[in-house]
């Protein structure tokens, strides 16, 4: 049985389905199950990681447990220790390639990501354990860009310049579930990227070829761009972090393009062009 956290976001619900997918037996965690919506066989469990006693009566029969690194506030080593306790064998941390940065320079944080706490829970649990640091997510640009390219052909961002290293979230959870189902893996901090660093510019050039519109980007100052997007409703510590991270590494790469995912997987990484390719819709009225 493997116990997966944060079960209906946007890596956990994905990875739920392709674990049952392979056959696996999986529990879902999630702290609202009646609207949980995951596949037919999944058993879909009541608890809250960040009060790991919610967790601990789903932790029977449990061989291996995800630890997405949004999920147990402070409490990762606690939610561990249960399932050691409870005979799991094996835990794969959700971590992050910046981890080691000042954590003024690491913007998730302050969504609620503790990506640091989450590898060091892993590696001290006494369970086999895997860290999967990744570089950033492509699904980060749609909700960063999606309504103004469905509003217009104009994208207006900050430092058109900075690159990525973006992974398919699907690579991603094809690399944890090799990590959770086999000891492949077992002792390695990985460091997960796509096959191409790419510049705010040089991405909106991909999604406006793939999709066919004559999209262009247009530098915006990061000041007016921070002010926007707090009076979007983004929290300002998030935004000052993000505007901070751009600015410190708007002149080389933060995340180098590694071959991680082409060794674990036996073939290439998926392009950016792939995932646009394949989320066109949200790109679209």
């Amino acid at each position: 049985m493997i116990l997966i956290t944060g079960a209906t976001g946007a890596v956990g619900r994905p990875l739920v389905e392709f674990l049952a997918g392979q056959g696996a037996e999986v529990r879902a965690v999630t702290r609202a199950p009646e609207s949980a919506d995951l596949p037919a066989g999944v058993e879909v469990v009541e608890g809250d990681p960040s009060r790991p006693d919610t967790v601990a009566p789903h932790l029977d029969g449990v061989a291996a447990v995800f630890l997405h690194s949004r999920t147990f506030g402070e409490t990762a080593d606690r939610l561990l220790s249960l399932a050691r306790e409870r005979g799991a064998t094996r835990v794969v941390a959700l971590s992050a390639m910046n981890v080691d940065d000042p954590l003024e320079l690491q913007p998730s944080r302050y969504r609620g990501d503790r990506n640091k706490e989450s590898e060091e829970a892993a590696v001290a649990s006494g369970l086999e354990w895997t860290s999967l640091r990744v570089s950033s997510f492509a699904g980060n640009t749609l909700q960063a860009w999606g309504a103004q390219i469905r509003a217009g052909d104009v994208v207006r961002y900050v430092y058109a310049a900075f690159e990525e290293s973006l992974i398919d979230e699907r690579d991603l959870v094809e690399v944890a579930a090799r990590a959770l189902l086999t000891d492949e893996l077992a002792g390695r901090r990985l460091e997960l990227t796509g096959p191409q660093s790419l510049s705010h510019e040089q991405m909106v050039a991909v999604i406006a070829r793939v999709i066919g519109r004559p999209l262009r980007y247009h530098e915006v100052p990061p000041e007016a761009a921070q002010q926007a997007m707090i009076g979007n409703g983004l929290p300002e510590p998030f935004v000052e972090a993000l505007m901070a991270r751009y600015a410190a590494y708007v002149q080389w790469q933060q995340h180098p393009v590694t071959d991680e995912v082409e060794k674990i997987l036996g073939r290439p990484a998926r392009t950016y062009a792939e995932w646009v390719a394949d989320h066109v819709a949200g790109f679209q009225n």
